[in-house]
């Protein structure tokens, strides 16, 4: 049984179950889960009746210890079952039953879209707040982030980057919370969530302003912990910080168009930066370019930026070149 993984076990389920049964039952999963199960269906041969019953039986304990603790709580539906199976497998059962339900109630939070999500948490205290969108993905939080009044984000993209363990007196907070949109409990233990490598890879997922907006919010009130997210992001700003010999690997392989757009908004520092790693003629075609250039969209110049930072990323990756974030004389090579 160990070696059959949960999208498996469904599939055999709906197997065991009548056609009618299993049809009903996926009309209340998601089309990706659906696929993914009737991907598992169209593999599944040569499967021995035993380990049919034995997950039968699994799902038959799961749903009763539910049942038991919908109508007594843990601690009583841990009691029953231990009369039945055993302490050690009275445990496995609830923590099964336990780890489903978490996830259930943070799937509902994840089908709701990022203005749904911000006028439910809009009520809530900040840190509050942080923890819901820290246990979301980075794409869902950044657009919840976006949403967020300006009054409130840079409180909570803080509180994000620190938070760190977290007590069950703490998690009771987030129950009340979930619990209101998913009707389910989180867990009782200790989860490590949210931090400055969590808010990076939302910053990375927002747009360039709102990530240069809030990361200067961010340094005003906690330069260490915007120093350390910085370390874990890039913006298209800190490429004045890279070498010059890196920037010039950097040009050879970025669209010219994208070039352009993305030097529209940037200051003159960074521009001249730029100039100074091209040839004399190219330098002064771009200057040209970006002199008649007429009213653009903002849209348009972050694609562009977007487009370089994940070539400077891909260049960084590779080994190619070295970022230089930070600016500082220790982290220049010479």
């Amino acid at each position: 049984m160990a070696e059959i993984t949960g999208a498996q076990k469904a599939a055999l389920l709906m197997i065991a179950l009548n056609v009618e049964t299993a049809s009903s039952v996926f009309r209340y999963l998601d089309p990706g889960e659906v696929e993914m199960i009737s991907t598992e269906i169209s593999k599944v041969k040569n499967i021995p009746s035993t380990t049919v019953d034995s997950i039968l039986e699994e799902f038959y304990n799961m749903i009763t210890a539910r049942e038991y603790m919908l109508e007594g709580g843990i601690d009583f539906a841990q009691a029953v079952l231990e009369k039945s199976f055993g302490f050690q497998k009275a445990v496995e059962i609830i923590e099964k039953v336990k780890n489903l339900t978490t996830l259930k109630g943070f799937d509902v939070l994840k089908k709701a879209d990022s203005t749904q999500l911000v006028n439910f948490l809009n009520k809530e205290h900040p840190q509050t707040i942080a923890l819901i969108l820290s246990h979301l993905n980075p794409e869902q939080t950044a657009a919840a982030i976006r949403e967020l009044p300006d009054s409130l984000r840079i409180d909570v993209v803080h509180r994000i980057a620190t938070l760190g363990k977290i007590s069950p007196q703490t998690l009771q907070q987030i129950e009340r919370v979930v619990d209101d949109m998913a009707g389910v409990s989180l867990g009782q233990s200790l989860s490590k969530i949210g931090g400055t490598k969590s808010l990076a890879s939302i910053l990375n997922k927002t747009s360039v302003s709102l990530s240069k907006e809030i990361m200067d919010q961010l340094s005003q009130r906690d330069p260490d912990v915007a120093m350390e997210v910085k370390r874990l992001m890039f913006l298209f700003d800190d490429i004045v910080n890279i070498q010059d010999k890196d920037i010039q690997k950097i040009l050879r392989e970025v669209d010219r168009k994208d070039l352009g757009l993305s030097l529209k908004i940037v200051d003159e520092k960074l521009k001249e930066k730029i100039f100074a790693n091209m040839s004399e003629r190219a330098a002064d075609l771009l200057k040209e370019e970006l002199q008649y250039m007429g009213m653009v969209k903002l849209k348009e110049v972050e694609e562009a930026q977007n487009k370089i930072i994940d070539v400077v990323k891909r260049l960084e990756e590779q080994g190619e070149i070295a970022l230089n974030v930070r600016g500082g004389a220790e982290e220049i090579y010479v």
